[in-house]
């Protein structure tokens, strides 16, 4: 008996959410292609979304959780909330996986901040005593997209951090997420304080 097709899309979804967490790929193109590969589907025109694929990577990140995993999420979430002090000038904004409650197994804090320019920034981390790389990312949107600088840099724990620095007036409409389209969700300080809180509250709960 044939699987159905919805079937045959939620299990590349799974597969494909397996890879990004247990193997660290963080292009979900490429995690859609090697799911494929894995359940001898090459060739398929009619991959799951990344919206699908995304779904499937919070069902397997909840069925999975634990209490050492738990702990681990509390732990970023503290490092991110302590980053996102010491650059409060910036106004940061959480990002990506972690913000969604996902574990990547490469531990990365994605930040927005907002500033003049990225070389202010640059400047502002050296007298710190920070070193970053920089890098560029480009985003879906209008007819040419939107590039925005990020600086890379390690951060309490050895937890890497990807700052990516946008105009100050560019904290009023969010870039659109790689995901969907839609702009990228991103939560302040008082909200990253928030969900602090209840993960700390789930560490109690069996």
């Amino acid at each position: 008996m044939a699987i159905p097709e919805s079937r045959t899309r939620q299990r590349l979804a799974e597969e494909a959410a397996r890879i990004i967490l247990e193997e660290g790929v963080r292009d979900y193109g490429l995690a859609k292609r090697k799911a494929a590969d894995h359940l001898g589907m090459t060739g398929r025109p009619d991959l799951p979304t990344n919206t699908e694929v995304e779904t499937a990577l919070l069902e397997r990140n909840r069925l999975f959780s634990d209490p050492e995993s738990r702990r681990e999420y509390v732990d970023r979430l503290r490092a991110a909330a302590l980053v996102m002090e010491r650059l409060e000038h910036l106004e940061p904004r959480l990002v990506g996986p972690l913000l969604l409650g996902i574990l990547e197994p490469q531990p990365v804090i994605n930040l927005h901040g907002f500033a003049e320019t990225v070389e202010e920034v640059i400047i502002d981390l050296g007298e710190r005593g920070i070193q970053c790389r920089s890098g560029e990312r480009h985003y879906r949107g209008g007819s040419t997209g939107i590039r925005a600088p990020f600086l890379s840099f390690r951060g309490p724990e050895g937890l890497d951090i990807e700052l990516t620095v946008f105009p100050k007036d560019g904290i009023r409409q969010a870039p659109p997420s790689p995901i969907d389209g839609r702009p990228m969700r991103r939560l302040n300080l008082a909200g990253v304080r928030g969900l602090l809180t209840e993960a700390e509250a789930a560490l109690d709960q069996p």
